[in-house]
């Protein structure tokens, strides 16, 4: 029997994030302000989803936009108040300016997590080696997973990528879940699922309407029969 595949999906709001679950979702990527392609979303936030969902929910941290760690302290602090609050899942993830990963900053977050389950998002797509990424967060402690579409250009630019690193899983720096995401369409998802690759992350094709109105449930259910379905 295959494994049910993971749909994570975005949400900004406690709207989203029953909506989301209605439809099918295994988890959500709460952020804010997706004009700046995701922020941490505050702590009152949280607390909402948490009390009116009971699927997985994964916290985004960055105060920013684009991907430099910015003051650390700040997002270690963000991270601790956010945890108090009851949350027990992250998205993060921090390079400098030579496109390589800030290791200080992620250890310095990581360390501030304690052993919670977390995901590299992103920035892997814009990193100058993302093999070599890989290889310096292996050990860290509650990395689960990779967000990527395999280039910082989307899905259809990356597959080759995302294809050749599906078939490197379990070697060191590849046991991390791939979660395929940015610029995924539904016609990607049986390459994808064929290949191994059972993770998949959704925002604005959750939203029909854009992103002015809420997720759909009738879309995350579509997205859920697509990952869901198995072909020989």
């Amino acid at each position: 029997m295959s494994k049910r595949a993971v749909l994570e999906v975005i949400a900004l709001d406690t709207e989203d994030a029953i909506a989301a679950q209605a439809g099918g979702a295994d988890r959500l990527e709460l952020v804010t302000d997706m004009a700046a392609d995701g922020l941490t979303p505050t702590v009152s936030t949280v607390t909402a989803i948490r009390a009116a969902v009971d699927i997985s929910v994964r916290v985004m941290l960055r105060l920013s936009d684009g991907f430099a760690a910015g003051d650390v302290s700040q997002v270690a602090r963000a991270a601790r108040e956010l945890r108090d609050a009851g949350a027990e899942e992250f998205v993060l993830g921090f390079l400098d300016t030579a496109g390589e990963v800030d290791l200080a900053a992620v250890e310095r977050v990581a360390e501030e997590l304690d052993g919670c389950r977390w995901t590299f998002h992103r920035a892997i797509d814009h990193a100058s080696d993302r093999n070599a990424l890989r290889k310096q967060l292996a050990d860290l402690p509650g990395l689960d997973t990779y967000l990527t579409a395999g280039s910082a250009a989307g899905v259809d630019e990356g597959l080759p990528v995302l294809l050749a690193e599906a078939g490197r899983a379990g070697e060191p720096g590849y046991e991390q879940q791939l979660l395929v995401g940015g610029g995924l369409r539904l016609d990607h998802v049986p390459g994808l699922r064929a290949a191994g690759i059972d993770a998949f992350h959704i925002g604005g094709a959750a939203r029909p309407d854009g992103w002015g109105a809420p997720v759909s449930a009738e879309a995350v259910g579509e997205w859920r029969r697509a990952v869901d379905e198995v072909r020989d």
